[in-house]
């Protein structure tokens, strides 16, 4: 079975199923970008030449930090929190490393990798937009979120 066939073996045109998984993907996107955009914006002001590969390496690795913490949170006031820190580590980390990549390809690209305030909804657009069918399918193939 080849990677057509599972794409074409779920509806795409849930529109309950969408709505879930972009609600999913925001509370992502909220996550990651806590600490992409801090990790930037803090190399930004210390004002150090530092290589723009490492600046975000760090910042997608501070991203999926901030996010599992958050998710960590939020889940905390459902569940105990070694069960909410367990479901957030269990998040899907193909989700949230293709929205970081995504985000820091496009600040790069558009800016030098440089945090300045036009490219921040173009960078959240992206990292929203990446991720969401591959959000959308684990949903509706598995029943399964990354939230």
């Amino acid at each position: 079975m080849g990677i057509s066939d599972i794409i074409e073996s779920i509806s795409w045109t849930c529109k309950p199923t969408w709505r879930t998984a972009s609600k999913n993907t925001l509370w992502c996107l909220l996550g990651c970008s806590i600490g992409d955009f801090g990790t930037i914006f803090l190399f930004q002001m210390a004002e150090e030449p530092f290589p723009v590969i490492w600046i975000m390496s760090l910042a997608i690795i501070n991203g999926l930090i901030t996010s599992i913490m958050l998710e960590t949170f939020i889940l905390s006031r459902q569940m105990d929190l070694n069960d909410a820190l367990k479901t957030a580590t269990g998040m899907s980390l193909v989700s949230m490393i293709s929205m970081e990549i995504a985000m820091n390809i496009t600040d790069v690209v558009l800016t030098g990798g440089v945090l300045v305030w036009w490219v921040i909804p173009i960078m959240l657009f992206v990292g929203f937009i990446t991720p969401l069918p591959y959000n959308y399918y684990r949903l509706k193939k598995y029943g399964k979120s990354c939230h």
